[in-house]
């Protein structure tokens, strides 16, 4: 029996170009194939192989075929592309492309839709809002039927809109009324603030003689300044996964479509795999802990925090033999064009 080796750069080596050789054909990986590529002999380079199969790296489906590299060998190769360097010209591409999308929605929407051109994989953004939002402005508009809509911008670019139905005939002039009051009053204040401050001239005596501030209270009363905390979220590609040859079957193929078209889940899986520091990349091979329908793919993402307050999350979800080179870099490069774009 073999002595368990320590491995070296040279069974790093060997072990990257398995994994280069396998995610090109999608079959196992002959010693001799590789050594066509590699100074190496073909026995030095089975007995590398033996050592990375006894380490995890790879397994051997039959006795008589070639090697296959495991979770463990894909995690080891991703990994080492994360420190890939950044193409400024790249960046500045994507930075103009995202500022061409006015709104915050527009430029998440269309970096789900950058990382899908540039992955050929599953492309996933989002901006979750942070939770102690500033507020903007408000703009008031009265509509027929005795409704308003409510709009509500924070300095972070969301925007919120709300339309209640009052029971009390208002004219657009109270409303500019309205509008303006809390603007001077309350623009630049977080809003947990702004609330702790309106409850507290609601409560007091002149409050009942003060004809704006009980319109403030009636409009706040329905919901003016409650934004929730709603991330915006944008995906797409899942055709991409289409022509894949995962070994699922086709009730599992159904399940893993109705997952990826689930916001909610989506976050959920942000969430679960985007814990790493502000930055940092994140690579997640196979997914199987979150939805069995999973198993053979793989996540590469990072979360970026933003001047304006907000963070973006940038995400790829694509086969365990995607090319991970492509999708690191659409990440890395996405995520400083987001940094310097911003959302606002």
């Amino acid at each position: 029996m073999r002595q368990f080796a320590t491995l070296s750069r040279r069974h790093f080596d060997v072990l990257h170009a398995i994994v280069g050789e396998y995610i090109e054909s999608g079959e196992p990986v002959a010693s001799r194939t590789v050594a066509r590529k590699n100074p190496l002999s073909a026995a030095s380079i089975r007995n590398i192989m033996a050592d990375l199969a006894e380490h995890g790296y790879l397994s051997q489906p039959h006795t008589s075929a070639g090697r296959v590299p495991t979770d463990l060998a894909f995690q080891r190769y991703a990994t080492t592309l994360a420190g890939s360097r950044i193409v400024r010209a790249e960046t500045d591409r994507l930075q103009a492309e995202l500022e061409r999308a006015g709104t915050v929605e527009g430029r998440i929407e269309r970096g789900s839709q950058l990382l899908t051109e540039l992955t050929r994989g599953f492309g996933i953004t989002a901006a979750i809002p942070a939770a102690n939002q500033t507020l903007d402005e408000v703009q008031l508009l009265l509509l027929p039927d005795r409704r308003v809509l409510m709009v509500v911008v924070t300095r972070d670019g969301l925007v919120r809109n709300r339309v209640v139905q009052i029971e009390t005939a208002i004219g657009q002039d109270e409303l500019a009324s309205i509008r303006n009051y809390i603007n001077y009053n309350f623009g630049g204040w977080a809003l947990p603030s702004i609330h702790r401050e309106l409850k507290r001239r609601f409560e007091l005596e002149s409050a009942a003689y003060d004809a704006i501030l009980k319109r403030v209270s009636f409009l706040y009363s329905a919901g003016l300044l409650d934004l929730g905390l709603t991330p915006e979220v944008h995906c797409g590609g899942a055709g991409n996964l289409i022509g894949l040859d995962l070994h699922i079957t086709r009730e599992r193929m159904r399940e893993l479509f109705r997952a990826l078209e689930e916001k909610k889940r989506i976050l959920l899986l942000l969430e679960r795999f985007l814990e790493e520091p502000t930055g940092q990349l994140r690579i997640q091979i196979g997914l199987a802990d979150y939805h069995p329908s999973m198993s053979e793919l793989s996540l590469i993402g990072l979360r970026v925090d933003l001047p304006s307050g907000l963070a973006a999350n940038v995400a790829v979800i694509g086969p365990m033999r995607m090319n991970y080179q492509r999708a690191v870099s659409a990440v890395m490069h996405l995520g400083e064009a987001f940094k310097a774009a911003g959302l606002s």
